[in-house]
């Protein structure tokens, strides 16, 4: 028998690559008409790689799952630098020694950027909201200009009402390190994720079904499943459904003008209805005479996103998850099975720890013969 795996974005992709590689016959089913999920990448009608769906900025701090990936895809190097758009001027963010200056018309060094947010933070006791988080890092003038509004928009909630591990994410320095992320591996795939996702399911063991729902097929010819969907879909919803935000994305090319952006991405915390614009070019190193770039709306309704973290849809989705438990023919892995924003490292990683656990080997393994570089 064979096994199914639901979802072809980056969980579903390194488990049926490994399974296959482990000599299972594998099954992929994916709803959409691609493969790769939200990573998914692709040429738009002026020729430039866009990602559909939001920027995908590869990085990690785990040289297993670099490695791993390395066995399908050839790298670009690329560290991404994001500004925000505070009363018409731009400002590296996260905030930053050269932020602070540059708003506030100072001239501090390291150790008095250091001071001031020593200075201008509002300590909270116990930390319980985003806006515990923020305030307590930056203080309540930082926190209005780059990020109440941001989270407001993104969220349709206010940083009061969300929990603070939404905010924990975001790092404040009193250096000038104005890179987004400080991962030892910072690449892109050279010739993009949807390439790479082609070369993992590139394997005489691998059957992959697109436009095709889960619900449609017969489970009783698996021997398992490793799903990869949305866990309150699986279960029909049984104890309703969990909340999610989701985007909406305007794609654009500008014909004739080589850059829009300084950066990869601006983010716009406090004007326009849309939270950022991302310039592809900037993450592909791609030369063209035009360039393409898209703004993210945030909306409540539409494919699920990002899991709106309130103790609430916490308690909902402890539901499912003892529901999930008692499967044994069913392992659920990733961020919509999971109810939890993952970074694509961590998807990989989880994935892999999954696919050891169910004896479809090891990354220690060596490198499959005839594998993509």
């Amino acid at each position: 028998m064979a096994i199914l795996v639901v979802g072809a974005g980056f969980a579903g992709t390194v488990l049926a690559e490994r399974a296959a590689f482990a000599g299972k016959q594998v099954v992929v089913l994916d709803r959409r008409t691609h493969i790769a999920g939200n990573a998914y990448d692709h040429p738009d009608e002026h020729g430039v790689l866009v990602h559909r769906y939001g920027p995908h900025i590869f990085h990690t701090n785990a040289p297993h799952v670099a490695d791993y990936l390395s066995r399908f895809t050839a790298w670009r190097d690329y560290e991404h630098r994001v500004l925000a758009s505070v009363e018409g001027e731009l400002y590296p963010i996260p905030i930053n020694r050269i932020t602070i200056n540059r708003l506030y018309g100072m001239n501090l060094s390291e150790e008095e950027a250091a001071a001031y947010l020593d200075k201008v933070r509002e300590p909270r006791d116990p930390i319980r909201t985003s806006e515990d988080v923020v305030l307590s890092s930056v203080g309540r003038d930082l926190c209005d200009k780059f990020f109440r509004n941001y989270t407001r928009k993104q969220w349709g909630m206010d940083l009061s009402e969300l929990a603070a591990l939404v905010a924990a994410r975001i790092p404040t320095r009193s250096n000038d390190d104005d890179r987004y992320f400080t991962d030892s591996f910072q690449k892109m795939p050279r010739d993009g994720f949807t390439r790479m996702f082609q070369n993992m399911l590139d394997h005489p063991n691998i059957r992959v079904e697109l436009g095709t729902d889960f619900k449609e097929v017969d489970r009783s010819h698996f021997e398992h499943i490793f799903y990869s969907g949305p866990i309150d879909e699986y279960f029909d919803h049984r104890f309703g459904k969990l909340p999610y935000r989701s985007l909406s994305f305007q794609h654009e090319h500008l014909q004739d003008q080589q850059q829009f952006q300084p950066v990869g991405t601006v983010n716009y915390p406090n004007d326009f209805a849309f939270t950022r614009i991302t310039e592809f070019k900037h993450l592909t190193g791609q030369t063209h005479t035009g360039t393409s770039i898209v703004r993210e709306y945030p909306q409540a309704e539409g494919d699920p996103y990002y899991p709106v973290p309130s103790e609430q849809n916490q308690q909902l989705y402890k539901q499912y998850q003892a529901l999930a438990d008692a499967e044994t023919s069913t392992t659920f892995v990733g961020r919509l099975a999971q109810y939890r924003y993952l970074n694509m490292d961590q998807v990989v990683a989880q994935a892999l720890v999954v696919a050891e656990r169910h004896g479809l080997g090891s990354v220690r393994e060596p490198e499959p013969a005839g594998s993509a570089a």
